[in-house]
């Protein structure tokens, strides 16, 4: 089925808290994907944000971010006193230093409401996620009381968890668990709510699964063994990219390798039961970095950069199994971008998973591969850019005179049209679905971009204005969709080709 959606962070959602959340403006979102006769949302990851500020590196690949609760609708269910609420804010982008010291106070109010009286949904959301609910707030308490460090900073009993240091800590650190249990359960209350509403109004959400976990995590914290260590539990190789055209040292992003051989012993239980959850809070998973199932760019830890790595072989497709056993044949979009080999497309091909085409590629000569429309399959996604990407009007005021020109010559239009040609050729593709992040169809530039990769610091923060969703810019998302054949319905014309 042809298809389109809208790419639009949590974070970048507008409100009165500083940052996106899962209150009424998510909701009202919604409505407009609806209007705009949208099928999809794709999100970034929602997992809780550490170092960096980066939904890539989080505390878990499982539990939720607690700057996405909404205030607002803890006070509706009684956990808040209205007078509570901290006052609106400007729209501005998210400031995550103002975010980290004012919101844990109003949370802990709402928490300590919660775990005042019995509560059976509490206890039923605790009972099922129990698998990784328990460790996580027994890492996030430890962290806490060790002063916010990283884990390989953590003391030798606690890092490499000894049992008696943890029977300590869970007796000495059980009011701090509950704490952070029932953030977990306020928002996933939360999340429940947004994902059956988007569903009853037809619009099915795509989540965003990041290949790897992040150093500083209750996954690597927990599972060890799952990961390449030592007996310490320090890292010997981590993840990366290696120098290419976009980043000529490479981009070192320091997460923890996978030991696939361990992996492939327990038959990928701990990957199963991942992918298995993100199916039950997502309608579609996208999974970041795909093609490192079937080699991964591996580096020395304590490397400054990401010069001296190597490409390991990975599990290839014994892991495409193991996801078929999970999930079926479907419910994944591989993220297939990069350098790519045929043992790759090898791969990509036999797991049977739409594959990335990213428009804005197309026309940037240091992009080795052939991202031209005209050269796409039908299973695949097409976006204009994605969120490491710039806003097309950012791309097209900054690429070089000859890519903007091909570009131009490509899409017959103008340069100053180029974000709507782009817009028109990632619908009228082959392509089953198209993607198109909000600000090209506000047609915003470079203040508007998400993420610079291999960059810390000012990435994450931009937000929506609320006033741009307008009923004139959803009928001309829908009166798109409905001329290149997406709309939910089929095809919306007057029968003469005209919308």
């Amino acid at each position: 089925m042809r298809a389109s959606g809208i790419l639009l962070p949590v974070f970048s959602l507008p409100g009165p808290f500083g940052i996106g959340t899962l209150g009424p403006e998510a909701f009202a979102f919604v409505d407009f994907l609806a209007e705009a006769k949208q099928t999809y949302w794709q999100i970034l990851p929602i997992g809780p944000t550490g170092y960096g500020d980066s939904p890539y590196q989080s505390f878990s690949a499982f539990a939720g971010n607690p700057y996405f609760i909404d205030f607002r609708l803890l006070a509706e269910q009684g956990f808040l006193d209205p007078s509570e609420l901290p006052p609106p804010q400007p729209q501005e982008p998210v400031d995550y230093g103002a975010l980290y010291t004012g919101r844990p106070g109003i949370l802990r109010k709402a928490a300590r409401r919660l775990l005042a009286r019995p509560c059976a949904a509490y206890d039923a959301f605790c009972e099922e996620n129990a698998f990784w609910l328990e460790e996580y707030a027994l890492f996030m308490a430890i962290k806490a009381e060790q002063g916010q460090v990283g884990l390989e900073q953590w003391p030798s009993a606690l890092r490499t968890r000894r049992p008696e240091a943890l029977d300590a800590a869970r007796l000495r650190l059980n009011e701090e668990t509950g704490y952070y249990k029932a953030v977990q359960f306020f928002f996933f209350g939360q999340w429940k709510a947004l994902k059956e509403y988007a569903n009853r109004r037809g619009i099915r959400l795509i989540g965003d699964m990041p290949i790897y976990v992040s150093p500083d995590s209750s996954d690597l914290w927990t599972r060890p063994d799952l990961f390449q260590t030592d007996r310490q539990l320090r890292l010997t190789r981590v993840a990366g990219c290696p120098p290419d055209a976009f980043a000529a040292e490479g981009q070192l992003w320091g997460n923890p390798l996978y030991d696939w051989s361990r992996h492939q012993q327990e038959n990928f239980a701990w990957w199963k039961r991942r992918v298995k959850y993100a199916a039950s809070i997502y309608d579609m998973v996208r999974i970041d970095h795909f093609r490192g199932f079937e080699s991964y760019y591996s580096i020395p830890a304590g490397s400054a950069t990401a010069h001296g790595g190597e490409w390991v072989k990975g599990p290839d497709r014994a892991f495409i199994q193991a996801l078929r056993e999970t999930l079926g044949s479907g419910g994944i979009i591989a993220e297939d971008l990069g350098y790519l080999t045929g043992e790759v497309r090898s791969m990509l091909s036999f797991s049977g998973y739409p594959g990335m085409k990213v428009m804005q590629f197309a026309f940037d000569s240091r992009e080795a591969g052939n991202y031209l429309p005209h050269t796409y399959t039908a299973n695949s996604v097409v976006y204009t850019g994605t969120h490491d990407n710039i806003p097309t009007e950012g791309w097209r005021e900054n690429a070089s005179e000859q890519d903007v020109a091909f570009a131009c010559r490509y899409l017959r239009c103008a340069p100053e049209q180029l974000t709507d040609g782009m817009i028109a050729a990632c619908l009228s593709s082959v392509a089953d679905t198209a993607i198109i992040p909000m600000a090209d169809w506000l047609h915003l530039g470079a203040q508007a971009r998400i993420n610079t990769p291999s960059t810390l610091g000012g990435n994450w923060r931009w937000r929506l204005d609320a006033a741009a969703l307008t009923p004139a810019l959803a009928r001309n998302i829908a009166d798109l969709t409905a001329l290149y054949g997406r709309s939910p319905g089929g095809i919306g014309t007057d029968g003469a080709g005209q919308t």
